[in-house]
């Protein structure tokens, strides 16, 4: 039974099938060529034979293994390594089918490569999850021909893998790299100009060109007989939360990926850079209830915490209780701190009733409302209009444009800080903000 379910036809066999029946069907007209069909039906007889021994005469002559990762970075393109080895003592072809996770929805993969006698062959290939959660890998399949190309023979290997979805860590990581080695502004992140310093001494050194000459230093100064200015750097051990509104407004899907998830992401990132900065990180989630909140505390392994309390959350059908944030703050969060709450408004109607709310929180501490732009307006509202029906289009798209735009200035009014960006750029923007607020000493 194992036998007739690993043997497959190789389709180069139905054409030779094919010209023998070209044969027999000329041989009605031509009855020269009668016994010769016969002699190639014969041939390809011996041959199928003759292939079908060479595949099954080695036992376990392919190897074959898919390397997965503990855990794949969502939205990223994560790699799959996958390795073969040849044992047979001639070449072989090869079709490698993976059966990947439903969640993919491609039933497509295929890869070819040949191996000589005794080779091994390492390829990868990328997959990019734009869900968290369990994902499942089936069998890795692996068919063989031989030269003759008459028959196919059919390995499996590793049936039912499970590896979980995280957020996304590889831009974490990314992120992390250029805060330790301070290169934050090669990804676009702007400079920000100090006005006056932080009062958090951090060292005297050589007064160069530039300098603020208040900063002078005049006793090292007298001492080392040459300019010396006291440097600073920004207060450490703030405490800084991420806050995440998992209502039904987050659901919102741009380029397969959720606001939510972007969401999820640039908070991941985020706090890794801030506890890098030395700052305290914490993360509270809400919708009807509070879902999550973690204290601010500035510890490194506290970041995988964070990590597990951010791969189980998900939107919620319902709207967000506004009120309920505010009271949770007011009870848990009793020292100023820097609030990044990650939501979404499509109307300024639905912001101007969570106003009083958000004013409310901001009176203590630093709260900047990180609102999404609707990128895919962008295409009607640059688009060319040719009828009445795509005049009206793209009036309707200008004018949700425009209320974006009109909500900045709305918290803007209020004393509130604000971030308007496209969702690819969250993390940028993010960062960038909280960079500026410590920069300004704002606090």
């Amino acid at each position: 039974m194992t036998f007739i379910k690993s043997l497959y036809i190789h389709k180069q066999f139905y054409i030779y099938l094919a010209l023998v029946s070209v044969c027999f069907l000329v041989s009605y007209w031509l009855p020269l060529l009668y016994p010769i069909a016969w002699i190639l039906c014969i041939i390809i007889g011996v041959l199928f034979l003759t292939d079908v021994l060479l595949l099954y005469r080695f036992k376990n002559a392919i190897s074959a293994r898919r390397i997965l990762p503990d855990k794949l970075s969502n939205s990223d393109h994560n790699s799959i390594p996958l390795t073969l080895s040849n044992h047979y003592p001639f070449k072989v072809y090869i079709d490698v089918i993976d059966e990947l996770p439903n969640q993919f929805q491609k039933r497509d993969f295929s890869y070819k490569t040949i191996l000589k006698p005794n080779e091994n062959h390492d390829f990868t290939y990328d997959v990019r999850p734009v869900e968290r959660g369990e994902y499942t890998f089936g069998n890795l399949n692996v068919y063989i021909s031989s030269q003759l190309r008459i028959v196919k023979r059919k390995y499996q290997y590793q049936n039912e893998q499970i590896v979980p979805v995280y957020p996304s860590f590889i831009q974490m990581q990314k992120y992390d790299f250029l805060a330790i080695g301070n290169h934050l502004t090669q990804i676009g992140l702007k400079k920000i100009r100090r006005i006056g310093h932080t009062s958090e001494f951090e060292q005297i050194k050589d007064y160069v060109v530039g300098d603020d000459y208040r900063t002078i230093n005049w006793k090292a100064t007298g001492k080392r007989a040459q300019l010396m200015v006291n440097q600073f750097q920004d207060e450490k051990s703030q405490p800084i939360y991420s806050i995440i509104d998992t209502g039904r407004v987050m659901k919102m899907p741009f380029n397969g990926l959720k606001l939510l998830d972007y969401a999820i992401n640039s908070a991941l990132a985020f706090s890794n850079v801030a506890l890098k900065k030395h700052d305290k990180v914490g993360l509270l989630t809400f919708s009807k209830n509070i879902e999550n909140f973690l204290p601010a505390i500035h510890k490194m392994t506290y970041l995988n915490k964070i990590l597990e309390s951010l791969y189980s959350i998900n939107t919620q059908f319902t709207d967000s209780d506004y009120g309920l944030l505010y009271a949770q703050i007011k009870r848990k969060v009793t020292h100023r701190s820097l609030l990044l709450l990650y939501t979404n408004f499509e109307h300024i109607s639905a912001l101007k009733r969570q106003i009083p709310y958000l004013q409310a929180i901001s009176k203590k501490h630093m709260l900047v409302v990180i609102l999404f732009e609707n990128t895919e307006l962008e295409s009607l509202i640059t688009s060319n209009t040719e009828d009445l029906q795509s005049i009206y289009h793209k009036t309707i798209a200008e004018k949700f444009a425009y209320e974006k735009r009109l909500m900045v200035k709305e918290l803007q009014k209020y004393g509130i800080q604000s971030i308007l960006t496209p969702p690819e750029e969250l993390t940028i923007n993010t960062i960038n903000k909280y960079l500026e607020i410590k920069a300004r000493g704002l606090l």
